[in-house]
């Protein structure tokens, strides 16, 4: 009797966690970007403002993160495609990256778009927590979030989307 008295204390405590990670899921856009500072590796200083009528996408990596690395070149592919438009990408190295690494990556690949490091966490934090590498949001010229991607995106897909947010008025 007492082993199933604590399977259903168990099952319980594990929906009660489940219903709190659901009711917390800010995939569900639009969602208003939090208005942060950070700075590029150029050490040029930005603020989530300055997206404004802009279309962002905004990817969370880490030199460390294989998954990361493998997308990268699809990221650099669609800053290149849209960036005439209005579109513009930030990636932003998680704070458990050392920022040497981060430096080297961005010169090694010729990463065409700024990269900051989120030295204390507190980018991530500010846009709800990051629960991995990669996570990728994409915002609208309004300043909202209008997709969170955890892993790598389908980038056909993804396009389709910047185009479709890049004609919007």
């Amino acid at each position: 009797m007492k082993l199933s008295r604590y399977a259903a204390v168990a099952v319980a405590a594990l929906a009660i966690a489940l219903g709190a990670y659901l009711s917390f899921d800010r995939e569900a856009p639009p969602w208003p970007v939090p208005d942060v500072g950070y700075t590029l590796l150029d050490g040029t200083r930005l603020t989530t403002g300055t997206w404004q009528g802009r279309v962002v996408l905004v990817n969370f990596w880490a030199t460390t993160c294989s998954v990361c690395v493998h997308e990268m070149p699809e990221i650099v592919a669609t800053h290149e495609r849209f960036k005439a438009r209005g579109f513009d990408t930030v990636a932003v190295a998680m704070s458990y990256d050392p920022p040497a690494a981060v430096a080297d990556f961005a010169q090694s690949r010729g990463l065409p778009f700024g990269v900051a490091i989120d030295n204390t966490g507190a980018i991530a934090k500010s846009f709800g927590g990051i629960p991995g590498t990669p996570t990728t949001l994409l915002v609208n010229k309004r300043g909202e979030v209008v997709k969170r991607y955890l892993g790598a995106p389908d980038f056909a897909a993804l396009r389709r989307l910047v185009d479709a947010l890049l004609a919007e008025g």
